[in-house]
């Protein structure tokens, strides 16, 4: 079984012009990005910008493409899981910054190197390439 998740690393420009990383808290208090599962009729881009705004409030719009992971899990009842998931450079165009609950337990924005360090403390290793990925797309160093 195949199954499609998509998502995106938000970042947004302050008044004063800084760029900001929004970095979500997940429910088992790891660094993360906002993501979920397709659902029927969703193209892959509609995917990442409803689970953005679903777990952080925030309406994006999509930059470009980042990256990819793809993994194998294994689920009781669907057995073998072949897992797909997509991640997009994202602008924060609107919306408040809310936490989805039932989810995530925080969001909230950082300073890219404030970011990526975060990320590499306590992060998931495979979003190491991903948030490096946006990182370069948006011209910053990431190491």
């Amino acid at each position: 079984m195949k199954e499609i998740s998509a998502g995106g690393v938000v970042f947004r420009h302050t008044e004063d012009g800084a760029l900001q990383i929004q970095l979500i808290q997940d429910r088992y208090g790891k660094v993360s990005l906002p993501k979920g599962k397709m659902e029927a009729g969703e193209t892959v881009e509609q995917t990442a910008l409803r689970e953005i705004a679903e777990e952080t409030g925030l309406i994006g719009k999509i930059i470009e493409p980042i990256d990819q992971i793809k993994y194998q899990y294994h689920d009781e009842a669907k057995g073998t899981v072949d897992k797909e998931v997509h991640y997009y450079l994202v602008e924060a165009i609107g919306g408040t910054l809310q936490a989805q609950v039932e989810e995530i337990r925080g969001v909230d924005w950082f300073e890219p190197a404030d970011a990526w360090r975060r990320q590499k403390q306590s992060g998931y290793d495979n979003n190491n390439r991903i948030l490096a990925g946006a990182l370069r797309l948006l011209g910053l160093p990431a190491d």
